[in-house]
């Protein structure tokens, strides 16, 4: 997994239509589809909604010209994280019925009701629609843009710097575990080895995970000491240039604003 660290902006420096536009246009469409996506009441209104949603995350996608294995490899990362959260909904029930069938029962009093699996099937469109518009700015907004972008729409510059400097260091810890890695394999150390005791297994991934901490530490102070040097104080913050936003920008902006707005207050009006 730390090794796919340094791919993660492969695809987020290619050029096309979405990929070109500020990073403010692409952060405010997708927090828009989200919070969308979450006012929905949990009613059958959410599918339609779901389903209109996730057109138009596909013809973004063909926009983008990426690769289809690109977003079901990330999507797959998280789906374990969703189905284990929708999943458990089925055994309870909720709010959002009055009255509750059973489904199916289950030794030791469990039972699966047929509301309760209704729920379940729009929690887990929900999510899949958010973080499927998630990926999509992921893979077209690099770390840096998503940064200044976050920045000129204002958020907290103690936050922004904060975010700057795990993002940095991020690629710096990533370097750090291929090196150790690198020598685990110059000295024949497979920790997934079972032929070696579990004991001495165990002893030596301490002993490497002491050793990142110990060199992230000192890494650390070394920074803080040369930022210190070139006149880093508590008032120092990170320079974000204005940037206007083009016409191509607001164009798009205006347009996909209107289809999410649109979208559930007409799927709400024709299904009620």
């Amino acid at each position: 997994m730390i090794e796919e660290l340094f791919s993660l902006e492969q695809y987020a420096n290619q050029q096309s239509f979405f990929h070109l536009l500020d990073a403010r246009v692409k952060f405010i469409v997708v927090c828009a589809t989200v919070v969308a996506m979450v006012s929905v009441p949990y009613s059958s209104v959410v599918y339609p909604v779901a389903g209109l949603f996730m057109l138009y995350l596909a013809l973004l996608w063909i926009i983008t010209r990426l690769p289809y294995r690109i977003y079901f490899s990330r999507l797959v990362t998280a789906l374990p994280f969703g189905f284990m959260i929708c999943g458990f909904q089925i055994f309870f029930t909720n709010k959002y019925y009055t009255e509750y069938h059973v489904f199916y029962a289950l030794p030791l009093g469990v039972n699966i009701y047929t509301e309760s699996v209704h729920f379940a099937s729009i929690l887990l469109l929900k999510f899949l629609v958010c973080f499927s518009f998630i990926i999509l700015l992921s893979c077209t907004t690099t770390l840096q843009d998503l940064l200044d972008g976050a920045a000129r729409l204002k958020m907290p510059p103690d936050f922004v710097l904060a975010l700057g400097m795990m993002i940095r260091y991020l690629f710096v810890f990533g370097q750090m575990y291929q090196k150790i890695h690198e020598t685990f394999q110059s000295k024949c150390f497979d920790p997934f080895d079972r032929s070696l005791s579990y004991r001495y297994r165990i002893t030596q991934m301490g002993y490497t995970l002491g050793t990142m901490f110990i060199r992230s530490f000192e890494q650390g102070e070394r920074t803080y000491m040369s930022m210190l040097c070139r006149g880093y104080g508590r008032g120092t913050y990170l320079y974000i240039c204005k940037k206007a936003l083009s016409r191509m920008d607001i164009r798009f902006l205006t347009i996909s604003l209107g289809y999410i707005i649109i979208i559930p207050l007409v799927c709400w009006i024709r299904y009620q």
